[in-house]
Protein backbone atom coordinates (compact mmCIF):
# COMPACT_ATOMS: atom_id res chain seq x y z
CA UNK A 1 0.00 0.00 0.00
CA UNK A 2 1.58 3.31 -1.26
CA UNK A 3 1.73 6.23 1.14
CA UNK A 4 -1.00 8.09 -0.88
CA UNK A 5 -3.33 5.17 -1.15
CA UNK A 6 -2.50 5.05 2.86
CA UNK A 7 -3.84 8.60 3.22
CA UNK A 8 -6.92 8.30 1.54
CA UNK A 9 -7.59 5.06 3.78
CA UNK A 10 -7.13 7.06 6.43
CA UNK A 11 -9.62 9.71 6.07
CA UNK A 12 -11.92 6.96 5.08
CA UNK A 13 -11.49 5.40 8.23
CA UNK A 14 -12.23 8.87 10.07
CA UNK A 15 -15.06 8.97 8.16
CA UNK A 16 -16.74 5.55 9.02
CA UNK A 17 -15.65 5.81 12.72
CA UNK A 18 -17.48 9.52 13.03
CA UNK A 19 -20.62 8.29 11.60
CA UNK A 20 -23.00 7.54 14.10
CA UNK A 21 -23.58 3.98 14.96
CA UNK A 22 -23.96 0.75 17.07
CA UNK A 23 -20.48 1.49 17.76
CA UNK A 24 -20.81 5.02 19.24
CA UNK A 25 -23.75 4.33 20.93
CA UNK A 26 -22.03 1.72 22.65
CA UNK A 27 -19.68 4.24 23.77
CA UNK A 28 -21.43 6.69 24.82
CA UNK A 29 -23.82 4.70 26.97
CA UNK A 30 -20.78 3.39 29.01
CA UNK A 31 -19.43 6.63 29.23
CA UNK A 32 -22.88 7.94 30.68
CA UNK A 33 -23.21 4.69 33.14
CA UNK A 34 -19.95 4.37 34.36
CA UNK A 35 -17.72 7.24 33.62
CA UNK A 36 -14.93 7.96 31.14
CA UNK A 37 -12.03 5.70 32.42
CA UNK A 38 -14.43 2.85 32.86
CA UNK A 39 -16.43 3.36 30.30
CA UNK A 40 -13.64 3.79 27.79
CA UNK A 41 -13.07 0.17 28.12
CA UNK A 42 -15.81 -0.78 26.02
CA UNK A 43 -13.87 1.17 22.83
CA UNK A 44 -11.58 -1.59 23.42
CA UNK A 45 -13.89 -4.65 22.42
CA UNK A 46 -15.44 -2.17 19.55
CA UNK A 47 -11.65 -2.04 18.20
CA UNK A 48 -11.15 -6.15 18.50
CA UNK A 49 -14.57 -6.22 17.16
CA UNK A 50 -13.26 -4.41 14.20
CA UNK A 51 -9.94 -6.34 13.50
CA UNK A 52 -12.58 -9.12 13.80
CA UNK A 53 -14.00 -7.92 10.89
CA UNK A 54 -10.97 -7.72 8.80
CA UNK A 55 -9.90 -11.32 9.72
CA UNK A 56 -13.18 -12.44 8.56
CA UNK A 57 -12.71 -10.31 5.45
CA UNK A 58 -8.74 -11.33 5.05
CA UNK A 59 -9.11 -14.96 5.20
CA UNK A 60 -12.18 -15.25 2.86
CA UNK A 61 -15.04 -15.58 5.55
CA UNK A 62 -16.65 -12.10 4.85
CA UNK A 63 -16.83 -13.65 1.06
CA UNK A 64 -19.31 -16.87 2.10
CA UNK A 65 -21.15 -13.83 4.28
CA UNK A 66 -21.54 -12.05 1.85
CA UNK A 67 -22.45 -14.59 -0.99
CA UNK A 68 -24.16 -17.29 1.08
CA UNK A 69 -27.82 -16.24 2.02
CA UNK A 70 -27.82 -18.69 4.64
CA UNK A 71 -24.74 -17.59 6.51
CA UNK A 72 -25.69 -14.00 5.80
CA UNK A 73 -28.85 -14.66 7.66
CA UNK A 74 -27.55 -16.32 10.55
CA UNK A 75 -24.98 -13.33 11.79
CA UNK A 76 -27.36 -10.62 10.72
CA UNK A 77 -29.89 -12.23 13.17
CA UNK A 78 -27.48 -12.39 15.46
CA UNK A 79 -26.67 -9.22 15.40
CA UNK A 80 -29.97 -7.68 15.32
CA UNK A 81 -30.60 -10.03 19.00
CA UNK A 82 -27.85 -8.72 20.32
CA UNK A 83 -28.37 -4.90 19.33
CA UNK A 84 -32.28 -5.24 20.28
CA UNK A 85 -30.95 -7.24 24.22
CA UNK A 86 -28.89 -4.39 25.31
CA UNK A 87 -31.74 -2.01 24.29
CA UNK A 88 -33.96 -3.59 25.91
CA UNK A 89 -31.35 -3.90 29.19
CA UNK A 90 -30.53 -0.60 28.68
CA UNK A 91 -34.22 0.98 28.42
CA UNK A 92 -35.08 -0.91 31.64
CA UNK A 93 -31.91 0.38 33.80
CA UNK A 94 -33.00 1.65 37.22
CA UNK A 95 -33.43 5.07 37.16
CA UNK A 96 -30.17 5.88 39.88
CA UNK A 97 -27.39 8.31 39.51
CA UNK A 98 -24.77 7.44 37.35
CA UNK A 99 -22.09 8.25 39.67
CA UNK A 100 -23.72 5.24 42.13
CA UNK A 101 -22.96 3.12 39.65
CA UNK A 102 -19.14 2.82 39.93
CA UNK A 103 -19.98 0.58 42.57
CA UNK A 104 -18.03 -2.45 42.34
CA UNK A 105 -20.75 -4.70 43.13
CA UNK A 106 -23.00 -3.30 40.68
CA UNK A 107 -21.08 -2.45 37.63
CA UNK A 108 -20.50 -4.70 35.25
CA UNK A 109 -16.40 -6.03 35.11
CA UNK A 110 -13.97 -4.74 32.36
CA UNK A 111 -14.12 -8.03 30.55
CA UNK A 112 -17.84 -7.85 30.39
CA UNK A 113 -17.64 -4.48 29.13
CA UNK A 114 -14.95 -5.81 26.03
CA UNK A 115 -16.90 -8.45 25.40
CA UNK A 116 -19.93 -6.04 25.03
CA UNK A 117 -18.18 -3.91 22.46
CA UNK A 118 -16.89 -6.88 20.46
CA UNK A 119 -20.09 -8.47 19.95
CA UNK A 120 -21.48 -4.98 18.88
CA UNK A 121 -18.98 -4.61 15.91
CA UNK A 122 -18.10 -8.54 15.05
CA UNK A 123 -21.60 -9.61 14.55
CA UNK A 124 -22.58 -7.26 12.14
CA UNK A 125 -22.37 -8.54 9.04
CA UNK A 126 -23.01 -4.69 7.91
CA UNK A 127 -19.02 -4.04 8.98
CA UNK A 128 -18.25 -7.35 6.94
CA UNK A 129 -20.01 -5.73 2.93
CA UNK A 130 -18.55 -2.73 4.00
CA UNK A 131 -15.36 -4.14 4.37
CA UNK A 132 -15.50 -6.33 1.05
CA UNK A 133 -16.81 -3.28 -0.83
CA UNK A 134 -14.28 -1.06 0.45
CA UNK A 135 -11.29 -2.89 1.38
CA UNK A 136 -9.83 -4.07 -2.14
CA UNK A 137 -9.82 -0.07 -3.17
CA UNK A 138 -6.67 -0.04 -1.42
CA UNK A 139 -5.19 -3.13 -1.94
CA UNK A 140 -2.27 -3.62 -4.02
CA UNK A 141 -2.78 -6.82 -5.22
CA UNK A 142 0.62 -7.34 -6.76
CA UNK A 143 2.10 -6.95 -2.96
CA UNK A 144 1.82 -9.53 -0.37
CA UNK A 145 -1.55 -8.78 0.96
CA UNK A 146 -1.21 -9.95 5.16
CA UNK A 147 1.12 -6.73 5.86
CA UNK A 148 -1.54 -4.51 3.89
CA UNK A 149 -4.58 -5.78 6.03
CA UNK A 150 -2.21 -5.37 9.08
CA UNK A 151 -2.10 -1.77 7.83
CA UNK A 152 -5.94 -1.36 7.41
CA UNK A 153 -6.46 -3.39 10.99
CA UNK A 154 -4.08 -0.74 12.71
CA UNK A 155 -5.47 2.60 10.66
CA UNK A 156 -9.02 1.28 11.74
CA UNK A 157 -8.61 0.43 15.07
CA UNK A 158 -6.18 4.03 15.34
CA UNK A 159 -9.52 6.11 14.42
CA UNK A 160 -11.88 3.91 16.43
CA UNK A 161 -9.64 4.61 19.58
CA UNK A 162 -9.76 8.34 19.09
CA UNK A 163 -13.20 8.71 17.93
CA UNK A 164 -15.15 6.55 20.19
CA UNK A 165 -12.78 8.08 23.24
CA UNK A 166 -14.19 11.44 22.66
CA UNK A 167 -17.74 9.76 22.08
CA UNK A 168 -16.99 8.15 25.88
CA UNK A 169 -15.54 11.18 27.19
CA UNK A 170 -18.81 13.40 26.04
CA UNK A 171 -21.02 11.27 27.40
CA UNK A 172 -19.10 11.20 30.88
CA UNK A 173 -19.20 14.74 30.81
CA UNK A 174 -23.05 14.51 31.17
CA UNK A 175 -22.77 12.77 34.49
CA UNK A 176 -22.89 15.97 36.41
CA UNK A 177 -25.39 16.91 35.31
CA UNK A 178 -27.25 14.21 36.07
CA UNK A 179 -29.40 14.56 39.19
CA UNK A 180 -33.15 13.43 39.08
CA UNK A 181 -34.55 10.08 38.42
CA UNK A 182 -36.42 11.40 35.43
CA UNK A 183 -33.59 12.92 33.47
CA UNK A 184 -31.44 9.58 34.16
CA UNK A 185 -34.61 7.98 33.28
CA UNK A 186 -34.81 9.56 29.93
CA UNK A 187 -30.93 8.78 28.88
CA UNK A 188 -31.39 5.09 29.76
CA UNK A 189 -34.59 5.14 27.30
CA UNK A 190 -32.97 7.28 24.87
CA UNK A 191 -29.70 5.24 24.51
CA UNK A 192 -32.07 1.87 24.49
CA UNK A 193 -34.34 3.70 22.01
CA UNK A 194 -31.40 3.93 19.81
CA UNK A 195 -29.75 0.50 20.03
CA UNK A 196 -33.09 -1.04 19.28
CA UNK A 197 -32.76 1.23 16.46
CA UNK A 198 -29.59 0.00 15.22
CA UNK A 199 -30.55 -3.38 15.35
CA UNK A 200 -33.92 -2.73 13.06
CA UNK A 201 -31.68 -0.65 10.79
CA UNK A 202 -29.78 -4.14 10.26
CA UNK A 203 -32.61 -6.35 9.86
CA UNK A 204 -33.64 -4.64 6.74
CA UNK A 205 -29.95 -4.83 5.48
CA UNK A 206 -29.93 -7.18 2.68
CA UNK A 207 -26.98 -8.89 0.81
CA UNK A 208 -25.28 -7.13 -1.83
CA UNK A 209 -25.90 -3.69 0.32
Amino acid sequence: MSWSTWLTFLLASWAISISPGAGAVAAMSSGLNHGFLRGYTTTLGLILGIWTQVLLVGVGLGALVATSATAFAIVKWMGVAYLVLLGVQQWRAPAKPMVAQEDKAESPRVPQLVLRGWMVNAVNPKGTVFLLAVVPQFLDLARPLAPQYLVIAATLGFTDMVVMAGYTALASRVLKLLRSPRQISWLNRSFGGLFMFAGALLATLRRGV
